[in-house]
């Protein structure tokens, strides 16, 4: 659905989602099926070979990318009954481009401790974690997650405080602010209003309106 209108796009069969900022709603009208593939940081650089600034904010037709094995892939999970099956698919695909894919570096080391550590690690630390200046690393990751590191910092903690809130419901958002190493609760309300464009009360009362919670089993 587009995000300045209520008109629906229609989106292709696979879509390739570069590094996310803005908000997106997604309603489903009946039943949604659907195979998610999430990606650590650094990860669709390595596999793709594209610089993710070129792809931030933005999504795309996968066959754009994959061409004609793409297509043979669409044609295999519009033919399989079960997610399973499916999920199967898709992981032998991922699997034959290893040997293609970029090799690890120490800047995608110090990115995944950024991820695991929820944003909470000091730029120094992560740059010395990537063996680079903090000029040089802030380039890197420009290449290879599309942002500074400092926003993706600040995205990562307003990530692990929303999952907190859609798991536990019953905690406070000073209590998740806390939890998620807000220096206070006004910091945690400016994030809501960048990354989902409202404050948190109005995320929770249209948490209400729906069953369907996106992020909260997301593992790393």
């Amino acid at each position: 659905m587009g995000r300045e209108t209520k008109c629906f796009d229609k989106q292709p069969d696979t879509v390739l989602l570069g590094p996310q900022f803005s908000r997106v709603n997604i309603k489903v009208a009946e039943q949604l099926r659907a195979i998610r593939v999430d990606f650590l940081p650094g990860a669709m650089y390595r596999l793709l070979g594209i610089a993710m600034h070129e792809l931030f904010d933005g999504g795309f037709d996968a066959r754009d990318f994959f061409g004609a094995e793409m297509d043979s892939i669409n044609e295999q999970l519009r033919n399989t009954a079960s997610l399973e099956q499916g999920k199967s698919i898709v992981e032998r695909f991922l699997l034959n481009r290893i040997n293609r894919i970029k090799e690890i570096r120490p800047v995608d080391v110090a990115l995944y401790n950024l991820l695991k550590n929820d944003g909470s690690i000091s730029m120094d630390k992560t740059a010395s974690l990537a063996c680079m200046s903090l000029r040089q690393f802030e380039r890197q990751c420009k290449e290879r997650i599309g942002m500074s590191p400092k926003l993706y910092a600040r995205i990562l903690r307003f990530s692990k405080a929303y999952r907190l809130h859609e798991a536990c419901p019953h905690l406070s958002w000073m209590e998740i602010a806390h939890e998620a190493n807000y220096y206070d609760q006004m910091h945690l309300i400016r994030d809501f209003k960048t990354f989902a464009g409202v404050n948190p009360s109005v995320i929770e009362q249209q948490l209400l309106k729906t069953s369907l919670r996106m992020q909260k089993d997301l593992s790393y």
